[in-house]
């Protein structure tokens, strides 16, 4: 993980923001190469899933033929949105603060190890990476004995790496920053989304907040999605957009930020076929992550638990991938596919439901009223085949931009052997994106900066900068250039020589498999074109 952190930088995939002013913990900003994998990831789920849905036959799978639509909600809303949805009451994480270094900390993501010295048994926490977990337990608890280095062999540190919420007791817990025991407070809920201001006179009437997922938009403009584009049940909604939740903690690269963008579906359909829609969806969508490159071993599809379902939910599976800064053998959450039921269409219509009930009914203050206001929309659908009213149930779909970025960059970085210019085997660090996702699409190169070759490169360059984004680099040995364009993940590379100049035709060189062949020069842009959308 630190070498890909590092190349992350080193060629301009991100940059920790305002790093200049000492860096914002949990906030990254995207470098040229990012900016232009992450918009490729974006682009390649918006014509997958939405423009280019053909709503005229029914997909592999799919209980029938459906429409997809795509809307741009704002980042402020009403604030009776969130209060409807369950976010203002209910998007807590459990904190426990450091009552001696004033820290605080996200309750079930401090990880440790239990520790023996003689018969006395501590649980020593970290923070640090789960690949120097080990030593930095055995560190400060060396630390804490206040043991020297040659009685190392004293100290006992468990094999078994556990989180701070699966122990019954603090008391005998060292802190990440603590030097005593006993520091950290019980858990307590923690309100994860951003506060803001709506207008200038900024009275508590005037909070709002920055939303913390893009579904809730759809949900408030379905009547107006319904009404204005003539689409009928089943179809979906697709959104892509930032959202922002205050997290405690955020740790591992970009995997949990406090500012990310979202890709997200809401798909509205017939209560009686929601759960075959549901088992649609989570086929589909693993399908997809795979046909852009990520491995079968490193993804599971896991079915949530009862405890585990949000309050909406009827059922939730998350589609997780082996990031390499977990544990082996652990999975973190690339997208979830939840089915919501009709929780969110009723509590915006009739108010905040009560997720104790079955089936719910509007939660109500002490006055028997209800807690929170609908908006006293319908938002029900009429059937115009049947005539049947009903409120349709909903499959989500929702995965994250920033951790698809992740994940793909964790996939396809890759080292391996190459001959160098002279034919002698080197150490390659290679980024093996699939070419849809690639920042770059091509690079092209003259042998030599003479010849007239530059002039023909650059002609080259031109033609194929009006269809993708491509590279022109003239500068150093070829070799170095190749093993460049490599690290940035460029699928192919395309070199004038001598004989171009004769024959009309160019050699392209594939990073995957080094093969190299002959092109002419009036075929490049559509064998290149083939070779990104293969």
């Amino acid at each position: 993980m630190d070498s890909i952190v590092s190349l992350c930088k080193r060629r301009g995939f991100l940059f920790q923001s305002s790093e200049i002013y000492g860096g914002v913990q949990g906030l990254w900003d995207y470098g040229p190469l990012g900016v232009e994998l992450k918009r490729n990831l974006k682009d390649a789920w918006w014509r997958d899933m939405i423009a280019g849905h053909n709503e005229l036959v029914s997909p592999a799978g799919a209980p029938s033929s459906f429409e997809m639509v795509g809307l741009d909600c704002t980042i402020l809303m009403h604030p009776q949105v969130w209060k409807n949805s369950g976010h203002y009451d209910l998007f807590h994480d459990f904190m426990v603060d450091c009552r001696e270094s004033k820290k605080r900390y996200r309750h079930d993501q401090v990880r440790g190890r239990f520790v023996e010295y003689r018969e006395t048994k501590i649980f020593v926490t970290t923070l640090a990476e789960i690949e120097h977990e080990a030593d930095e337990v055995r560190r400060r608890g060396m630390k804490y004995f206040k043991l020297r280095p040659k009685n190392a062999d004293d100290l006992t540190v468990g094999d078994e790496s556990i989180t701070l919420d699966k122990l019954d007791s603090h008391d005998e817990v060292l802190g990440p920053d603590a030097k005593s025991l006993g520091t950290l407070t019980e858990p307590r809920e923690f309100n994860l989304m951003f506060k803001t201001t709506l207008g200038a006179l900024g009275g508590e009437e005037d909070t709002t907040f920055l939303r913390p997922e893009t579904a809730q938009g759809i949900f408030v403009n379905f009547k107006n999605v319904l009404d204005s584009s003539r689409v009928k049940l089943p179809f979906g909604i697709g959104q892509v957009g930032k959202s922002f939740r205050n997290e405690i903690t955020p740790r591992n690269f970009t995997f949990r930020s406090r500012e990310f963008e979202q890709m997200e579906i809401e798909f509205f359909c017939h209560p009686s076929q929601s759960q075959a829609w549901y088992g649609y969806w989570r086929d589909r969508r693993l399908a997809w992550y795979k046909s852009l490159g990520l491995s079968d071993e490193a993804l599971i599809m896991r079915e949530h638990h009862t405890e585990e379902l949000a309050h909406y939910s009827v059922g939730t599976a998350d589609i997780e991938y082996a990031f390499p800064f977990l544990p082996e053998g652990e999975y973190g959450e690339l997208e979830g596919i939840a089915h919501r039921g009709d929780f969110d269409l009723r509590s915006h219509m009739e108010g905040k439901l009560d997720p104790s009930t079955s089936p719910m009914t509007v939660e109500l203050n002490e006055n028997g009223k209800p807690k929170y206001r609908g908006s006293g929309k319908d938002l029900s659908y009429r059937d115009e085949e049947s005539n049947e009213k009903f409120v349709p149930h909903v499959i989500e779909p929702s995965a994250g931009a920033d951790r698809g970025v992740l994940a793909f960059l964790c996939e396809a970085f890759t080292e391996d052997e190459a001959p160098d210019e002279k034919g002698k085997m080197q150490t390659r660090t290679v980024m093996k994106l699939h070419p849809r996702l690639a920042p770059i699409k091509a690079a092209v190169f003259p042998l030599v900066k003479k010849d007239g070759m530059p002039e023909v490169a650059q002609e080259i360059y031109g033609s194929l900068k009006e269809h993708f984004n491509v590279f022109y680099d003239a500068k150093g040995a070829v070799g170095r250039r190749y093993r460049r364009q490599d690290e940035a993940g460029t699928p192919y590379c395309i070199t004038v020589d001598g004989e171009s100049l004769t024959d009309k035709t160019v050699t392209i060189r594939d990073r995957d498999t080094l093969e190299q062949t002959r092109v002419k020069i009036d075929e490049i842009v559509e064998v290149v074109r083939e070779r990104v959308n293969e």
